[in-house]
Order: structure tokens, then sequence, then C-alpha cells
């Protein structure tokens, strides 16, 4: 009888995927980076444009609209493939960076944050895409490893970069600079959509795809009402909050795949994990600074270095998965890294409600970074395995959206608890 031995990884800087690696991990870089960047300069920005009223809308404005470029990039790249809605997504973020950086007012910022979050939502969601048509089935956990480390990277050196060139030349060079790196990274990747197959397929019904990008706005909407209900206390805010709850359920629910918010067995499962681990681990997270702070008079630039080293630790599993491919089954990665996921956060519950040190705060979080890095990986791959090649852009947009508002929801919700408190 004979045995198969599973097959060999390809190296991601061997000729074939050198570029195409390149270009796609620099532009999930740099959407990662501006989104890290933003939150550093952004004092400055409300207070130099005086727009402090519209301090939150301009990160409420982003969100809104990548959850409809998201939608909108995986429609688009079913019907006709990647690379259109691939580079309008691109072109869409930069003009978003060059009117931020331009802009005279507070009102035009927001508006601009608006062009920034359509095109980072729909670009992600076309680069998953173009994993399925570029790269072989068994270098899919290399490549989502990359993509990984790519949005991990920017969290250690991103905003002290944002912070430096802000005051060495403006805040508006944080915006202008990451144009002129974009264009250079999408350069990269065009051999690689000249060579891809062109897919002509059956257009789907335009009467489904006007319903599901109005439900991604209605959804949106409803994410960023939820989030501002969060920042006060009482009967009105709680009222809105479940009504806003109830509003981002009913209008996810026919933009996931059959099954996600009960979490049916298959790819429905791994759709609402990746909405709960996201949920997890940033709604616990946004609140690590101010516990070092309050509690421990931790310095702020020190207390930033626990999100830096749980960036490290996330990288490493991340790179770890990788070289383990096939070796590694995709369900033992799940697991391993959800109990890691729920020991950091436990980790951290403990920590606060004992007075532990912040070491073992610190070193909780980097066992919780190394869970998020083992399964966000292996999430999208499963994704992908599970998608027939006209359903691969809904299914990663779905991926993506789940990700993003079970994010944003957790930490509303985290927020209006905490009020409570």
């Amino acid at each position: 009888m004979t045995t198969h031995a599973p097959p060999v990884p390809t190296s991601l800087l061997a000729p074939t995927y050198r570029w195409a690696t390149i270009g796609m991990t620099g532009l999930i870089f740099l959407a990662a980076f501006e989104a890290l960047a933003v939150t550093t300069i952004m004092p400055t920005v409300s207070a130099e444009l005086d727009g402090r009223a519209l301090f939150s809308a301009a990160f409420s404005a982003t969100l809104a609209a990548s959850v409809s470029g998201m939608v909108a990039a995986g429609l688009w790249a079913d019907r006709s493939g990647p690379p259109a809605p691939l580079l309008v997504s691109v072109l869409v973020f930069a003009v978003g960076l060059l009117v931020a950086g331009l802009a005279p007012s507070m009102e035009v910022f927001v508006a601009a944050r608006f062009l920034q979050g359509l095109g980072s939502g729909g670009l992600i969601v076309a680069l998953y895409v173009m994993v399925a048509r570029v790269f072989a089935p068994v270098d899919h956990p290399q490549i989502f490893g990359a993509f990984a480390a790519a949005w991990v990277l920017p969290s250690m050196i991103g905003p002290p970069v944002a912070g430096v060139v802000a005051e060495a030349l403006s805040w508006r060079w944080v915006f202008l600079g990451v144009v002129v790196l974009a264009v250079a990274a999408t350069a990269t990747i065009l051999p690689s959509l000249r060579s891809m197959t062109r897919s002509r397929r059956e257009p789907g019904s335009t009467r489904d795809a006007v319903r599901r990008l109005a439900l991604s706005l209605v959804v949106a909407a409803a994410v960023v009402l939820l989030d501002l209900s969060s920042r006060s206390w009482g009967p009105v805010a709680v009222g809105v909050a479940a009504a806003a709850l109830a509003v981002v359920a009913l209008g996810l629910r026919p933009l996931l795949p059959a099954g996600t918010l009960v979490v049916r067995r298959g790819l429905p499962a791994v759709i609402a994990q990746r909405g709960l681990i996201s949920g997890c681990f940033f709604a616990a997270e946004i609140y690590l600074p101010f516990l070092l702070q309050e509690r421990y008079d931790v310095p702020v630039w020190l207390s930033g270095v626990t999100l830096t080293v749980s960036a490290l630790g996330w990288a490493a599993a991340s790179h770890v998965q990788g070289r383990l491919g096939a070796r590694l089954a995709h369900r033992t990665a799940l697991q391993v890294g959800a109990f890691l996921l729920l020991a950091g956060v436990a980790i951290e519950l403990v920590s606060a409600g004992l007075h532990l040190s912040p070491y073992l705060i610190a070193a909780g979080w980097v066992v919780a970074g190394a869970g998020m890095g083992l399964q966000y990986p292996r999430i999208g791959s499963l994704v992908l395995a599970a998608s027939s090649s006209a359903a691969q852009g809904a299914n990663s947009a779905a991926m993506t959206i789940a990700d993003s508002v079970g994010g944003a929801t957790a930490i509303a919700v985290a927020g209006l608890v905490f009020s409570a408190l």
C-alpha cells in the first residue's frame, strides 16, 4: 500500500510568490499601521482642527465604512475576481489618506476617515480572495501567518513612529507619507494581478447585492449607536444599547453564513469563532493600560509595553503555526489557541482582582496574544477551504465582518458594564 507524504509548503519568497507576498503583506501592514497611528495622534488632530466634539466620530465613521467596504468587495470579487475590487479599494484608501492629510476642518477629516475605512475594508477582503487564486492551499497557513504578523508589527512601531512624525514634522505627514507607501506596495502585486485568470461568473441577483449592502450600513450604524450609548449609564443608555444589539444581530444574520449566530457546526462555527475571539481579546486589551496606570501608577509610555509584548506573542505563534503547516491540524490549532486566549484573560482578571504583580499582567497578555496568533491564520485557511471559488469573496467578507463587528460590539458592551461598575 502506497502512502503519500503531505505536500511540502513553498517558501513565500520563492520566485512564484515573492512580489505578491511583499505587496500583499505591505498593504495589510499599512492598513494596520494607519489604524493604530491615528489613535496616537487624534488628540493633536482634534485640537488643531477644533473638533473635540467629533473625536469619536473619526473612529466610528471608519468602522461603519469598513463593514460596507467588506461586503461590496466580497460581492464584486465573487462576480469578476479580486483584481478590480483590490485596485479600487487601494485607490479609495489612498484618496482618504490624502484628504485627511490636507483636511482644513474636522468635518473634512471625518469624511476622509470614512473613505479610509471603505478602502481598507475592501482591500482586506480582496486580498483574502487573492490568496485563494495565487497561493496553493498548503501555503495558506504561511501567508495568513504573514498577514497576522503584518497586523501585529504596527502595534509595536505604529504609535511611537506616529508620535515622532507628528512632533518632528506634522500629524498630516502620518497620512501623506502612507500614500506613497501604498502606491509602492500596490505596484509589487500588479504582475500577479495581470497573470491571474480572469473568471467570468454568472452575476448574482442585483436585488440581493443591494440588500446586503443596505444591511451592512444598518449594522455599522447600530454598532456606532451602541458605542455612543456606552459613554453613559442609565435606563436610557441601557435601552438604546439593547435596541442597538438587537439591530446588530438581525442585520448580521443575512450577512453571515446561515447558522453563524447559533454556532452551527462547520463554516458557520469557524466564522463565529473569529468574531468571538476578537471580541474577547480586544475588549480586554483596551482596559489594560487603564489598569496599569490607575492601579499600579505605571507611566503611560510603559503601560503600552504590555500591548507590545502581546504583539510579540501573537507574531511568534503565527510564525510557529506557519512553519508547522499541515503537521499541525487546524482543529488542534484552534483548540490550543482558544485555551491560551482564555487563560490569558483569566490571568488578567485574577491579577486585577487580587492586585498581583504588573509583570504577571504582562505575562498573561503574552499568553493571550499567542492564542490569537494560533487561531487567526488557521481560521482564514479553514474559511477558504470550505468555500467554493464563487463564494470565496462572500465568505472572506463574512469573516472580516464578524471580526470587526464582534470586536466593536464587545468593546461597546464592556464600556457599558465599565460605566455601571
